[in-house]
């Protein structure tokens, strides 16, 4: 068929701004119910999250939750429900509400105060563990399932809790703490606990020890295997997320899964998953990430013998894994041709089956590009790694180079992926190349690589993002003349350091809620946050001046190219003023600007209209600024 010619960025897409607002969110670890077959997910959808359940066969899913918002804010959030004997146990403004999968409505069993995260069940049904988080102390709490008791304190001292699993003997709990400085990738304990009950018959801690980790190793996902003889759990001692499991009768260690590759996560939030346990304690399942593509392997305790499963060899990305007492696997998976899905995985892993999906998935997969892993040379000569999408289309075709959208991640210790970007593929059905950078900093390549930017953000980051851009252009992929860098959060900080230090280099900029003024960062963060400049800048008030060096806010004069700024009103992690301090300065010094304020928004886009808006303004601002400037 032939092609018809239409510019690059012009192409008409099946994409649209309005079918991306209408997406659901599938982020969260699905739950199976004691019976096996009952599966539980959370779906986001525009500013609420509701509880879903299939009952029995997996068959007629249903929304669980109605009145009620499901959703958990201790730090970034996550580890928002569980499930357990009939009933699901979810957070809801702050509150775990108990409330029967089959009839009947929502009770809550906390009381009106505190956050609370991560609950976990006893396995004897008579206990709820969970993480709190008060008047900025964190911890571990205990209270019964029935809500008849007031919560007892059960773990305090550290200044974080997350991941908190119980043994399934009822006697024993693990949990991963840390303290401030550190970040949870940084370095964090794994702790095991002895449970003896109390006068007053609730369980209470009688010994406890650290078995893991410290303040250069982290720990992520501890699961006691169902025979109780294990507590497996994912470390970097090695310099990779690998896996380890710790003989809870021999109190030794040994490595499971050791490799180049990634098993864990930078735990962002709570609830985040890698590792499973099939039921008869014979193997893991567990998810393994290399150059940005992920796939759910296997490995046999016993032997060691690892394989990946080839059910879900269509998919590059794969997250949040969950094994029901039948031995069904539940994963949320997705491709570069895929939107997100949640799958399950019958016992002998040779069946799959689609329970959800974020999307419509109308869109044919031949619309899409696929990324491709690059690698480019630092100034210093260290790899730098990245994500390359084509543009492409079946139906357009056009003449010279593409512009080119470099995209940059948040955290900044976070990771591109190579599962679905609708981001990235609105772009490219348009005729633009996005490239997503994992810059020096990156999670998904290892320890050494990710602590490349202690005390450097700021600076690797621009560098990388920009290099990744020039190797591009020289390459002769994209047209040097017509790049653009965009960014949320700490993509948006390297968004803005990058026009004030490299005028000229891209066409323009699009910043998202980001990061402008360090100083604020540290003192007015939330609690998750306020010491991560300690590693990533460097302490207060020894390095007050390089604080002031990299700040955004202290140089926006500098900048000349034009550039969006979008801004959620409701915003605690970068208050709304910093935005308007940027834009001020652009206004004074007739800067080609755009500001977007969207009330009811945070850090980051959940309402409907305001995603739509968002992308029919971010198009606006291309044509106008790059395509026809």
């Amino acid at each position: 068929m032939d092609r018809r010619t239409v510019p690059y960025g012009l192409w008409p897409s099946p994409i649209s701004p309005i079918s991306l607002s209408q997406g659901k969110a599938l982020r969260a670890a699905a739950a199976w119910d004691d019976d096996g077959e009952t599966l539980v997910w959370l779906e986001g959808r525009a500013d609420r999250g509701v509880l879903v359940v299939a009952d029995a066969d997996c068959q007629a899913p249903r929304d669980l939750t109605t009145a009620l918002s499901v959703r958990a804010r201790v730090g970034y959030g996550g580890g928002d429900f569980t499930v357990a004997r009939g009933n699901a146990y979810f957070v809801a403004e702050g509150r775990i509400y108990r409330q029967p999968l089959r009839a009947g409505s929502a009770r809550p069993i906390t009381p009106a105060f505190a956050d609370a995260a991560s609950p976990a069940v006893s396995p004897d049904g008579r206990w709820l563990l969970y993480v709190y988080s008060y008047e900025r102390r964190d911890g571990l709490a205990l209270v019964d399932t029935e809500g008849s008791l007031w919560p007892q304190k059960l773990v305090s001292g550290d200044d974080f809790y997350m991941q908190p699993v119980w043994h399934p003997g009822g006697q024993r709990i693990a949990w991963v703490s840390w303290d401030h400085p550190q970040m949870p990738w940084d370095g964090t304990r794994l702790n095991l606990a002895t449970l003896r009950p109390d006068a007053a018959g609730m369980p209470a801690v009688a010994e406890q020890a650290v078995i893991a980790g410290g303040q250069e190793t982290s720990i992520f996902q501890p699961a006691f295997s169902p025979d109780g003889r294990y507590l497996a759990y994912v470390s970097d001692v090695s310099g990779w997320y690998n896996l380890y499991l710790y003989d809870l009768e021999s109190g030794q260690h040994r490595p499971l899964v050791e490799e180049e590759a990634e098993l864990g996560l930078a735990a962002w939030a709570q609830g985040t998953r890698t590792i499973a346990w099939l039921p008869d304690s014979s193997a893991i399942v567990y998810c393994r990430s290399e150059q940005g593509f992920s796939r759910l392997w296997r490995v046999d305790v016993a032997t060691g013998e690892r394989s990946p499963v080839s059910e879900l060899d269509s998919y590059t990305e794969v997250s949040q894994p969950a094994v029901s007492s039948r031995g069904k696997v539940a994963v949320l998976a997705s491709a570069w041709n895929i939107p997100t899905r949640l799958v399950t995985l019958s016992p002998a892993m040779d069946a799959t089956r689609v329970m959800a999906r974020a999307e419509g998935e109308t869109v044919p997969a031949s619309a899409f590009s696929k990324p491709e892993p690059i690698q480019w040379t630092s100034g210093d000569g260290t790899p730098v790694y990245g994500l390359y999408y084509a543009p492409h289309s079946d139906e357009y075709v056009s003449a010279g180079k593409p512009p080119l959208i470099v995209m940059v991640h948040g955290g900044p210790t976070s990771q591109s992926t190579a599962g679905y970007s609708a981001r990235a593929q609105f772009f490219t059905t348009r005729g633009y190349a996005v490239l997503e950078p994992n810059y020096r900093g990156s999670s998904g390549y290892g320890r050494a690589y990710r602590d490349a930017l202690r005390e450097q953000w700021g600076i690797y980051d621009v560098e990388d993002s920009l290099g990744g851009a020039r190797y591009l252009a020289e390459q002769g992929l994209v047209d040097r003349d017509k790049m653009v860098i965009m960014g949320g959060s700490a993509g948006g900080f390297t968004v803005l350091l990058a026009l004030i230090q490299h005028p000229g280099v891209f066409k323009a900029g699009i910043c998202m809620y980001g990061v402008t003024n360090l100083f604020t960062l540290a003192a007015d963060t939330h609690k998750f946050e306020e010491r991560y400049m300690d590693s990533m800048i460097g302490p207060l008030p020894e390095t007050a001046e390089r604080y002031r060096e990299r700040s955004p806010i202290f140089a926006v004069d500098r900048i000349r190219d034009p550039i969006a700024v979008f801004q959620g009103e409701d915003d605690r992690v970068v208050p709304k003023e910093q935005a308007e301090t940027v834009v001020k300065v652009l206004r004074q010094h007739g800067v080609p600007h755009e500001y977007h304020l969207y009330p009811g928004e945070g850090h980051g886009w959940r309402k409907s209209e305001t995603i739509q808006s968002f992308y029919e303004s971010v198009l606006s601002f291309l044509k106008q600024n790059v395509l026809f400037a």
